[in-house]
């Protein structure tokens, strides 16, 4: 048997190479998956695990090709235990609802066809009802990185299979974003085709006209390779739809939240500062960048638990429940049964969907030509947090990604800057199902952006700088963010002054704000942006500053100081004060 020292699961690419060189056969890799999974057991991630009486069928029918015929030759991939492998059981992680399907659901059929080896079925939050990971009679599946948090759901056991170089890829499925929390919980890639892109043949349903297959991978190359292979019209499938191909293009601008960001649990604060970095690395790919109102993708999201949507999921599986009282977990009959508690009319589901599709004409308005960039997750919990509180956490959860298939947008969730050691941060990005090769190309090069500042040399890190707090027209997306630029400033994050200071807004051509430090208990704190400014730039940059605007000391919320922009009491005397509004962009509707 071979050691799994001998190969990992780096990309399709690299083993590919090692097929080429002879360095490695399909029988040693799967052996050495056998290995590993056997080896990680603790961690929960199968229910079918990989055996060899099983996958040697897969591994005999290579023989009669090769790898310059079939595109997956040789890869090993998992596949989520919603979705049909044929002669394997599909349980849905509910032990009482296996059956054994005669057929592969369609995707997995053309993997096959493309040579790739099903190694075995994957663990998952009950019948796809959860963002967690811990909703299985299997066993809660652990993270791959620290076991003691949650995986991420409901596609748990797929994410860290290719975390843990189990596989090279794994399909999943996403209703709400059971195919992107855990890539971003485990830090991998996670993508989403638009919905009807890839078949749901063969796939347990839970909300049957939003479902979507989804792959999780190493590299968002290998993602596309599967998309090539799977993408295309199933005319046995009733959901199935004839999308574009996904031609890699940058879009024409990115867009960005425009109000402050929700982010939670133990890991708050490191999510917030990943999240800021991250931003700034989309400042430098210098593409024209704007500020959305998230209202819209909200209120989107909110629909799909709070509204009759919920009885989508009653239809599917209802049946199953009411026959077999006690076969599903209390969480899950909990979830499953809402729509049918809460009783919706006819009148209320045709009004939803109006509803929706009004949402759905305005959101492909702002995301014409653009691609929207959000937080996948905003924070994380230890899977003991998540029993104290497993309805409002899994709730949490889903805030950036509940809205995504209601209005038929596609996501691609990738790492973003790190949030701490073993502690990935992940960001999804939504575009047009017309437009999934802008979120493939702007995602491969703010990952490669991103790459380089983790690699900047200690001598690059080390130039003297010094912290510039503005709170008006410098800041990102106002009119003088380019003069930021061009002194070679970097976005650091959004924070905001102490307790002290009043803001004004000036009568000037065009308006600016005025900050003034008063009495504490006379102020307010004041959103403002802090951008790290070469010490060379600094001088000629505060020197340009026109009066009644200068250059001081900025007391931030944390107690520190700050260099930043202050206002001459004189010049607001006849000002409008705004700072009950808290920030400039609040004032000026930006």
């Amino acid at each position: 048997m071979i050691q799994t020292e001998r190969y990992d699961m780096k990309s399709i690419s690299h083993l590919k190479q090692l097929y080429a060189d002879g360095a490695i056969t399909p029988r040693e890799v799967i052996e050495a998956i056998i290995a590993k999974a056997e080896a990680e057991q603790a961690l929960n991630i199968w229910i079918t695990p990989p055996r060899m009486e099983r996958i040697r069928p897969y591994l005999d029918r290579l023989a009669a090709s090769s790898p310059e015929q079939l595109p997956l030759w040789g890869i090993p991939f998992a596949i989520k235990d919603n979705i049909d492998l044929a002669g394997v059981p599909t349980t849905a992680a509910c032990p009482d609802y296996e059956y054994i399907p005669k057929q592969h659901a369609t995707v997995v059929e053309r993997l096959i066809a493309a040579g790739a080896i099903p190694v075995g079925k994957t663990n998952l939050d009950q019948f796809a009802t959860g963002l967690v990971g811990v909703r299985s009679p299997y066993g809660e599946v652990h993270n791959a990185l620290r076991p003691e948090l949650i995986s991420g759901g409901s596609s748990s056991g797929s994410a860290v299979a290719v975390a843990r170089g189990q596989v090279m890829f794994a399909l999943g499925t996403d209703t709400a974003g059971s195919g992107r929390v855990p890539a971003a919980l485990n830090g991998i890639i996670g993508y989403k085709p638009s919905v009807g892109a890839w078949p749901v043949k063969g796939v347990v349903p839970a909300c049957q006209s939003i479902d979507c297959v989804t792959v999780f991978a190493n590299t968002i190359e290998d993602a596309m390779q599967v998309d090539q292979c799977v993408r295309g019209v199933d005319h046995t499938d009733p959901w199935s739809l004839q999308r574009p191909k996904v031609i890699p293009a940058l879009p024409a601008k990115v867009l960005l939240p425009a109000s402050q960001l929700t982010f939670f649990g133990d890991y708050a604060e490191q999510y917030r500062e990943a999240w800021q970095r991250t931003v700034a690395a989309v400042h430098k790919l210098q593409l024209p960048v704007e500020y959305v109102d998230l209202q819209l993708f909200q209120e989107a999201a909110k629909l799909l638990y709070e509204g009759p949507f919920v009885e989508e999921r009653w239809a599917a599986l209802g049946s199953f429940v009411e026959a077999h009282e006690g076969s599903t977990l209390p969480v899950t009959r909990d979830i499953l049964q809402s729509g049918k508690v809460k009783q919706y009319t006819g009148a209320a589901v045709f009004q939803a969907q109006h509803q929706i599709q009004r949402m759905k004409l305005e959101a492909h308005r702002k995301l014409a030509h653009a691609v929207m960039i959000l937080p996948t997750v905003g924070g994380t919990y230890t899977r003991q947090q998540l029993q104290e509180q497993p309805v409002l956490y899994n709730s949490q959860l889903g805030l950036y990604t509940n809205h995504c298939n209601l209005l038929d947008l596609a996501a691609l969730s990738v790492p973003g800057a790190a949030a701490g050691e073993d502690l990935p941060f992940g960001i999804s990005l939504f575009s047009l199902p017309e437009l999934e090769g802008a979120n493939v190309e702007l995602a491969a090069r703010l990952q490669r952006l991103i790459l380089q500042q983790q690699q900047m040399s200690q001598e690059e890190l080390t130039v003297p700088s010094v912290l510039v707090a503005v709170c008006g027209l410098h800041m990102r997306g106002m009119p003088l963010e380019p003069q930021m630029q061009q002194c070679g400033a970097a976005f650091v994050k959004e924070t905001k002054t102490a307790r002290a200071y009043r803001l004004f807004k000036l009568d000037t051509e065009p308006s600016k704000p005025g900050l003034i430090k008063v009495p504490q208990e006379e102020g307010c704190e004041i959103v403002v942006e802090l951008w790290r400014m070469p010490l060379h730039s600094f001088g000629s940059f505060a020197a340009a500053i026109p009066a009644p605007l200068g250059i001081g000391k900025i007391e931030l919320i944390d107690g520190t100081e700050v260099s930043g922009f202050v206002c001459e009491g004189y010049a607001v005397k006849n000002a409008q004060d705004i700072s009950v509004l808290g920030s400039w962009r609040a004032a000026v509707g930006s």
